[in-house]
């Protein structure tokens, strides 16, 4: 910093470049970093498990969330610091690749990140705790794989796809009628599944939600179900053998592109433009009477004229049909989305077997349903619930069912939850841990202590003793030498007071594949984190 002088010697200080950054380096950048990370995975810690609290979220715009979906919740939360936003972004790519285990995987990097700051607080360079925890990922993920099993399913018997779904809406809001939707779950998805292939198009699955109702009002709809009504209320409200042209051109005569002005001067000039917009009207509807249509659905809106025509004409037509919705109605009807009158034609058309308008209770709310379409894959899942907040935790909890039962699909290994999984692993990289000579033999305990931390934020968040919850199933996993000893935390305690069950028994169970990828989604952020020992922050410069 330098004071001069200007030449009516008035002083001004010239400040550096440098000067204008907040810089923080070496230990001090890791543990600020630590912190930074361990607040965001703190928030979320009492939101695992099935017994896991939820969180109320209120936007700038007044708007309310209520949820305990550990991406949903990351997602609205207004996080500033860069790298709690890595933490974000974990989440996101669990949600992205599994579809659960949102929650646990950010508790897990909170719990590694806890373990790190006390071996950096003893001396140990951050470069080998990184490594001594990708050594102990490495055989934590090779455990999962030995404990894993194979459930076999089929479109007959289904039995095990629904209780993998029903494993992950213990946590969530609809638990209360978790059989139900986690048989919806699995319908939808075995309906739109190539089980030769091991695939899932979720493309060909919707989600529709209507305030109202109780949650077990919630239905599966072969077809097709938009939040639309027929345009007339004399128009017919139910068609059978429906034959319907996909329209993205306005019901309206042409415009010009440019800039014009019409002087009309007598009633003569005035009757040949009206007569003029009448034919252009009576052309555009016998063009789709002519393709053999008996449904219009169109893109864009139409005013009165068009829509008496369409009346007059038997035909029943639904108008402002959002993009998206267009293009499930047509992959699912077999139709093609004409963007001119003149190219429609009979092959165009989609089919269904029927389409109806079906209202709600006692109000005015109505929805059109496209039941048995040309292609019989497409489905929808139409929510209902108490109200708007219920119905779209519901539909986020239905999703996250729908990714479990994709994955066990595709591959169709399972581990058993409760805890049990992390505790096993926990006991592998312990054992492997005495092996290992130097360091990282510090790193790999820490690993295995920081994977006890689920089965610990389990027994917490379900108002149970934590400690002898763990040291319970820990015993007894080593007594018994399995792995499907977990924490029972909604079943009778043991004649000792503890709740250590056999999660086999209670079919308590969850996808190896979502398992495998916490544990190493969440060992990459936390080596990432560790990593970074300079922090330059650019300030804004004071006024």
């Amino acid at each position: 910093m330098s004071m001069i002088y200007d030449e009516y010697g008035r002083p001004f200080i010239i400040l550096k470049e440098q000067q204008a950054k907040a810089r923080v380096k070496g230990l001090d950048a890791q543990k600020s970093n630590i912190l930074a990370a361990r607040a965001v995975s703190s928030t979320l810690r009492s939101s695992l498990g099935p017994k896991g609290m939820d969180k109320m979220l209120v936007s700038q715009d007044g708007d309310v969330t209520i949820t305990n979906d550990g991406a949903t919740i990351l997602e609205r939360m207004a996080v500033e610091h860069q790298v709690a936003k890595l933490m974000v972004e974990l989440s996101a790519s669990q949600d992205e690749e599994v579809g659960d285990g949102t929650t646990g995987v950010v508790v897990l990097a909170g719990a590694l990140l806890e373990q790190a700051e006390k071996l950096l607080d003893r001396g140990i360079h951050p470069v080998r705790v990184a490594e001594g925890f990708e050594k102990a990922a490495e055989v934590a993920m090779g455990r999962l794989e030995e404990i894993a099993e194979r459930v076999v399913f089929s479109r007959e018997d289904r039995e095990p796809l629904v209780r993998t779904a029903m494993t992950t809406l213990n946590s969530k809001i609809i638990n209360v009628s978790k059989r139900k939707m986690a048989e919806i779950a699995v319908d939808a998805v075995l309906n739109v599944a190539e089980l030769e292939r091991n695939d899932v198009n979720f493309d060909m699955i919707r989600m529709e939600g209507k305030p109202g109702g109780s949650l077990d009002d919630t239905e599966l709809v072969n077809g097709i179900v938009i939040d639309k009504e027929i345009s007339h209320p004399q128009m017919s409200k139910d068609i059978t053998d429906a034959k319907m042209c996909i329209l993205t051109c306005p019901f309206e005569p042409p415009k010009p592109k440019t800039k014009h002005k019409l002087e009309i001067s007598s009633k003569e000039a005035y009757q040949k433009l009206y007569d003029q917009e009448q034919a252009y009207f009576r052309d555009m509807v016998q063009k789709v009477k002519d393709s053999g249509a008996n449904l219009v659905i169109c893109q864009w809106g139409f005013d009165d004229e068009a829509n008496h025509l369409l009346l007059q004409n038997k035909l029943p037509a639904v108008r402002w049909v959002g993009g998206v919705e267009i293009e499930h109605i047509a992959i699912a009807t077999g139709g093609r989305i004409v963007p001119r009158f003149e190219e429609l034609s009979p092959t165009k058309l989609g089919r269904a077997g029927r389409v109806r308008e079906v209202s709600f209770g006692t109000t005015k709310e109505r929805m059109l349903v496209i039941e048995n379409p040309a292609n019989l894959k497409a489905v929808t899942v139409l929510v209902r619930g108490g109200n708007k907040m219920v119905v779209e935790e519901a539909k986020r909890s239905l999703h996250d069912a729908m990714c479990v039962v994709r994955n066990l699909i595709k591959d169709n290994r399972v581990v058993y939850g409760g805890g049990s999984a992390e505790v096993a692993c926990a006991l592998a990289v312990s054992r492997y841990a005495e092996s290992v000579v130097g360091v990282d033999q510090y790193a790999i305990r820490a690993f295995a202590d920081a994977l006890d931390d689920i089965p610990l934020a389990l027994a917490e968040n379900s108002g149970l003793r934590p400690i002898e919850e763990l040291g319970a199933v820990r015993s007894r996993q080593m007594e018994s030498g399995t792995s499907v000893i977990g924490l029972g935390v909604g079943e009778a305690a043991n004649e000792d007071g503890t709740h250590a069950k056999d999660m086999k028994e209670l079919h308590v169970f969850e996808t190896l594949v979502g398992k495998q990828e916490q544990i190493m989604l969440a060992t990459q952020v936390v080596k990432m984190i560790l990593k970074i020992d300079d922090v330059i922050t650019l300030q804004q410069p004071q006024g």
